[in-house]
């Protein structure tokens, strides 16, 4: 199991423990951008098939669609990510370990940055069609 390898024992050392976090930060943003895809999916499938006429505004699609590509690259870059940081093990020196400490920083930075800007385009989208639904009353 993927999980005994970043449980975290009395004997770790700060690093090992810094890794491990870092490393267990890393599997849920690479799960959480999994969802982001279906979701965006899932908007662009919305907005195609019954929002397309009542918004009136094709650049809604197009956004989500913009938004879509951006979090592909974002997980495809975290997936390399992921795989390169099997050779933390290897690091014999703290600078070794500080390069891998600031890589996770900075994708760390990419990872909330996409977030916001993907909770903003979902506010603005729900914001724009609210009324826009009109919901099936089921006798």
């Amino acid at each position: 199991m993927e999980t005994l390898k970043n449980d975290i024992h009395d004997h770790d050392s700060d690093l090992d423990i810094t890794h491990k976090i870092n490393t267990m930060e890393l599997d849920n943003w690479i799960n959480h951008l999994k969802y982001i895809l279906k979701e965006l999916n899932n908007l662009i499938g919305i907005c195609n098939q019954e929002l397309n006429q009542k918004l009136d505004d094709n650049s809604v699609v197009e956004r989500f669609e913009k938004k879509k590509k951006e979090n592909d690259t974002l997980l495809s870059a975290l997936l390399k990510y992921r795989i390169s940081r099997s050779n933390i093990i290897e690091c014999e020196d703290t600078q070794c370990d500080m390069v891998y400490i600031t890589e996770h920083e900075s994708y760390r930075r990419s990872y909330l940055y996409h977030l916001d800007k993907y909770r903003r385009l979902k506010d603005e989208f729900f914001n724009k069609v609210k009324g826009q639904f009109t919901l099936l009353k089921i006798s």
